[in-house]
C-alpha cells in the first residue's frame, strides 16, 4: 500500500473540504482574496513608509498590523490553494512543515492581540493626554512597543508549540484544514495534560489581557469625552478610535467563534471553516478599514489613483 511506504514524518492533512464541482470556484475565490489581502496590506505599508506626512506613531502602528495580516494570510491560504485540486487521501505534509505552519498560525493570532493592545494605548495617550502625546509616543517608543508586542507573542507561542513537539507520535492524520497546535498534540498517545494546562493559561492570559486592556482604554476615553464639552475632541476621538475598535471587534469575534465551536464536536466542520475565515476575513477587512476611515491615508490613495499631486493632506 502507498500509505504504508510513507515516512513516519509525513502526515496526511485534511485541508479544505470541497466537492470536485466546487474546486474551481473555491480556488478562484481564495486566490482573489489572497491577492487582495497582499496588495492592500503591502500597499498600505509602502504608502506609509514612503510618505513623510504619514510617518506618525498611529500610522506606523498600522504597518505592524498590515505586515502581520499579510504574514497570517500567507501562512494558511497558499497551502489551501495547493491542496484544492488534490484528493483528500493524497494531501500530505511533512511533520516539520506542519510544526512551522502551526507556529506561524498561532504567532499571527497572538501578534494581532498584542499589536492591537499597543494601538489601544496609543489612542489612549492621544485622546486623554494630547499635550504629552508627542513626548510620550516618540518613534523610539513606538519601535520599543512594537518589538515588545512581537517578542511576547513569539515567546508565548514558542512554548505552546514546543510542548507539543516534545511528544511522541502514534498518529499521522491531521483532521484540520491546516496545522495548528491542537492538531500537533493530537498526533500523540501520551498524556497532554501539560499541553492543556498551558494552552488554557495561554488563552486566558492573551484574551484576558487583550480584552481587559482595550475595554479599560475605551472606558477611560469615554469618560474623557463625556466630561469634555469640546465637539472637536469628541469628533476626533470617534474618528481615530473607530478604525481600531472595528478591527478589534472583527478579530475578537472571529477568534471567539472558533473557541465556542470547540465546545460542540458535532459542529466540527463549522469550526474548521471558522478557523479559515479567521485568517481571511480580518486581514482583508483591516486594510480597508484603515485605508478608508483614516482621512490622511484616504486622501493619499485618492491622490495616487487620480494623479492629482497638488492637494495637501489634512492631518487628524
Amino acid at each position: 500500500m502507498e500509505n504504508q511506504t510513507l515516512s513516519t514524518d509525513v502526515l496526511q492533512l485534511e485541508g479544505l473540504k470541497v466537492s470536485p464541482q466546487s474546486s474551481v470556484p473555491a480556488f478562484v475565490l481564495l486566490l482573489l482574496i489572497y491577492i487582495f489581502i497582499m496588495v492592500s496590506n503591502i500597499g498600505l505599508v509602502v504608502l506609509i513608509s514612503t510618505e513623510r506626512s504619514l510617518q506618525q506613531p498611529m500610522y506606523l502602528l498600522f504597518c505592524n498590523m498590515s505586515i502581520n495580516d499579510a504574514f497570517g494570510a500567507t501562512t494558511v491560504i497558499p497551502r489551501l490553494l495547493s491542496d484544492v485540486f488534490t484528493p483528500m487521501t493524497q494531501r500530505y505534509i511533512h511533520y516539520n512543515d506542519c510544526v512551522l505552519q502551526a507556529f506561524c498560525a498561532h504567532f499571527n493570532a497572538s501578534t494581532t492581540h498584542t499589536v492591537l493592545m499597543v494601538m489601544a494605548f496609543d489612542r489612549y495617550v492621544a485622546i486623554c493626554s494630547p499635550l504629552r502625546y508627542a513626548a510620550i509616543m516618540t518613534v523610539r517608543t513606538v519601535a520599543a512597543l512594537s518589538a515588545a508586542a512581537w517578542a511576547s507573542a513569539f515567546a508565548l507561542v514558542l512554548v505552546l508549540v514546543g510542548l507539543s513537539v516534545r511528544l511522541s507520535r502514534c498518529r499521522r492524520v491531521v483532521l484540520t484544514p491546516f496545522c495548528d497546535n491542537a492538531s500537533l498534540f493530537k498526533l500523540s498517545c501520551e498524556s497532554v495534560l501539560i499541553n492543556n494546562i498551558y494552552g488554557l493559561g495561554y488563552t486566558v492570559l492573551l484574551l484576558g489581557s487583550s480584552l481587559g486592556s482595550v475595554a479599560l482604554t475605551y472606558l477611560k476615553i469615554a469618560v474623557v469625552c463625556l466630561r469634555s464639552r469640546s465637539k472637536s475632541l469628541n469628533g476626533k476621538a470617534l474618528q481615530t478610535c473607530a478604525s481600531h475598535l472595528a478591527a478589534y471587534v472583527i478579530m475578537y469575534v472571529s477568534g471567539a467563534i472558533i473557541i465556542v465551536l470547540h465546545r460542540f464536536p458535532h459542529l466540527s466542520d463549522h469550526r474548521k471553516m471558522a478557523s479559515i475565515l479567521f485568517h481571511v476575513v480580518p486581514p482583508a477587512m483591516n486594510a480597508v478599514i484603515y485605508g478608508l476611515q483614516i482621512k490622511a491615508i484616504r486622501q493619499k490613495i485618492v491622490i495616487m489613483f487620480s494623479g492629482n499631486t497638488g492637494g495637501e493632506t489634512t492631518h487628524e
